[in-house]
C-alpha cells in the first residue's frame, strides 16, 4: 500500500524584546544561572503580571507579514500542567481567542508555488530549563535556571498541508526569513529563539481520514527537522505495514542516533483545563493599532526576489537565494551601489558578476566557518575593489580567488594583498608568448594532434599556459596568442 504523509508544524518564536512577556527582567542570553528573575517570573503567590505591549507589537506585525486575520478582541489563558521548571504550575497562553488566525506562507515545491496555511498565532510565555547534573559532574542532581521562564514566545500553528520532510524544510525556511526581514526576532536557533514541533500522520493515498499523529517535539536546526521526519515516516509506515497500530502521543529526537523515542502519551487539550487568566485584562486591537504597525512593515522576501528579477535581470534561482536571508540581500546591494565599472556593462551585468561571487565564494565561506554575514572579514566595498581589479585587468579571475581568501582570512584590502604577494595580471604579450613558446615546446603531440584537426585541446594548451605562468597570465591575451602560435608553428 502506498501511503501519504500529512505534516503539520508548531513554531515557537522568541520575540525581539529587551524585557520578559509579563514583568522587567532581561531577555538577554547567556546570563548566570537565575540571575534575570523576580518575583513575577518566579510565580510568587500574590504577584501580578502585566502585558509586555511591544510583544503583542511584534505578534501584530507577524501577523500582517503573513496575511492573517487579527482578532479585534483576544485574551490569555491558563495551561495547567507539571513541570519542575514551570513555577507557577500553569503557563500563560492563549487558547479560544488567539491574536490572529488564518493565514499562509508560500514555498516553491518543484517550480510549482504551494500555499501553507496559517492555522493561527497566539503569544504565550516560555518555560525555565532543566540543567541535568551529569553535564556538571553531579549525575545524580538535576537543577532549574528560571532566566528562560517568562520570556515572550510566539506560536505560529500551520495548518496540516505539508506533504514531505522536503517542504516542511522550505516552509521553516521561508517562514524564517519572513520573521528576519521585519525583526521580529533573532531566529538563533543555536540559542533557543526558533523551535519547531511537528505533528506527523501517514494515511493510504486517496483517503480522505487523517491518520493517528505523533508528535516531535523541539527540534533547533533544518537538518534535525528533516532527519525527524523522515525517520517518523518510515517508523509509521513500517508499524502499519507490519499490522501495528500508531498510538498517539509526543515524541523527542535523538540526533545523535538519528531516531525519534516515545516521551509520553499525548495530552488532549482538556487535560490541560485551560481558563481566562483572571489577573490579565483582555486585549483590544483597533484598526488604527494594527494601520500604523502595518506603516513599520519592510519589504518582504517574496516582493524583494521578483524585484531582483526585474530590476537586476537575474536568473529566479540568483534571487531565491540571494533573498533567502535579509543580511545576504542586503550585503548584495550594498555591493550593487558601490560596483560601477566597466561604466558601460550596465547594472545587469554588474548584479550578475556580483551574484556569482556572493552566492559562489561569500555563501561558502559562510557555510564553512559557520558565520553569520555580519560576522564576515569581506565587506562589500572590499569585494567590489577586487571585482574593479578583474575589470581593470590588473589580475584574473582565477588569481582573484587567491585574494578573496587572502581578504578573508587577514582583512587586508585586495589592493595591498595583490602588492605583497606579487599578483599583478601579465598583460604584456612579449612575456606571455615565452610561456606559450615553452609549452609548445614540451607538448609535441599535443601540437601535432592540434593542427590535424582537434580544435578543442586549445582548451589544454590554455590551462598549461596559466598552470606555468602560475595564474597571472591574462586568459584573454593567453587565447588570442595561442591560437596565432598553434598556426605558425
Amino acid at each position: 500500500m502506498k501511503y501519504e504523509t500529512v505534516i503539520g508544524l508548531e513554531v515557537h518564536v522568541q520575540l525581539n524584546t529587551k524585557s520578559k512577556m509579563f514583568c522587567s527582567c532581561s531577555t538577554k542570553f547567556g546570563a548566570e544561572p537565575n540571575k534575570n528573575t523576580c518575583p513575577i517570573c518566579l510565580g510568587m503567590p500574590g504577584v501580578l503580571p502585566v502585558i509586555n505591549r511591544e510583544a503583542v507589537n511584534l505578534t501584530i506585525k507577524t501577523a500582517l507579514a503573513t496575511d492573517c486575520k487579527i482578532a479585534p478582541f483576544n485574551r490569555f489563558a491558563r495551561k495547567n500542567y507539571f513541570y519542575p521548571d514551570l513555577p507557577k504550575g500553569y503557563q500563560i497562553s492563549q487558547y479560544e481567542l488567539p491574536l490572529a488566525k488564518g493565514g499562509h506562507v508560500e514555498i516553491v515545491v518543484d517550480g510549482n508555488v504551494k500555499r501553507i496555511g496559517i492555522t493561527r498565532i497566539h503569544m504565550e510565555e516560555d518555560a525555565g530549563k532543566l540543567i541535568h547534573g551529569e553535564n556538571l559532574g553531579d549525575k545524580d542532581s538535576s537543577y532549574i535556571d528560571i532566566n528562560r521562564s517568562g520570556i515572550p514566545l510566539m506560536e505560529i500553528v500551520s495548518e496540516p498541508d505539508i506533504r514531505s520532510p522536503e517542504e516542511a524544510k522550505e516552509y521553516m525556511t521561508r517562514l524564517k526569513a519572513i520573521l528576519e526581514y521585519i525583526e521580529v526576532s533573532d531566529c538563533n536557533m543555536e540559542e533557543g529563539s526558533l523551535r519547531c514541533d511537528a505533528n506527523v500522520s501517514v494515511r493510504p493515498v486517496g483517503s480522505k481520514t487523517f491518520g493517528t499523529k505523533a508528535e516531535v517535539k523541539n527540534m533547533n536546526s533544518f537538518r534535525f527537522l528533516q532527519k525527524a521526519l523522515e525517520y517518523e515516516i518510515k517508523r509509521q509506515i513500517d508499524t502499519l505495514e507490519e499490522g501495528g497500530k500508531i498510538v498517539q502521543e509526543t515524541r523527542l529526537f535523538n540526533p545523535d542516533k538519528g531516531i525519534t523515542v516515545s516521551m509520553r502519551s499525548k495530552e488532549e487539550a482538556h487535560d490541560y483545563r485551560y481558563f481566562p487568566d483572571p489577573d490579565l485584562v483582555p486585549i483590544e486591537i483597533d484598526s488604527k493599532w494594527i494601520e500604523d504597525i502595518r506603516t513599520t512593515l519592510p519589504e518582504l522576501p517574496d516582493a524583494k526576489r521578483e524585484r531582483f528579477v526585474k530590476e537586476y535581470s537575474l536568473p529566479e534561482y540568483d534571487a531565491e537565494v540571494l533573498t533567502t536571508s535579509k543580511s545576504i540581500a542586503s550585503y548584495f546591494e550594498d555591493c550593487i551601489k558601490l560596483y560601477n565599472q566597466p561604466p558601460d556593462s550596465g547594472i545587469q551585468g554588474q548584479a550578475k558578476v556580483i551574484s556569482n561571487w556572493v552566492m559562489g565564494e561569500v555563501l561558502r565561506v559562510l557555510k564553512d566557518e559557520n558565520l553569520e554575514i555580519e560576522k564576515f572579514s569581506v565587506t562589500p566595498l572590499m569585494l567590489t575593489e577586487m571585482l574593479k581589479l578583474i575589470d581593470n585587468g590588473t589580475i584574473s579571475g582565477k588569481i582573484a580567488k587567491t585574494v578573496f581568501e587572502e581578504m578573508y582570512k587577514t582583512g587586508k584590502s585586495p589592493e595591498d594583498i595583490v602588492k605583497e604577494k606579487g599578483l599583478v595580471q601579465i598583460t604584456d604579450e612579449s612575456e606571455v608568448i615565452k610561456v606559450i613558446d615553452e609549452v609548445i615546446a614540451e607538448n609535441p603531440k599535443e601540437v601535432a594532434d592540434y593542427k590535424g584537426g582537434k580544435d578543442k585541446l586549445i582548451t589544454f594548451f590554455v590551462g598549461q599556459v596559466m598552470k606555468k605562468s602560475k595564474g597571472k597570465a591574462n586568459p584573454q591575451v593567453v587565447n588570442k596568442l595561442l591560437k596565432e602560435r598553434l598556426g605558425s608553428v
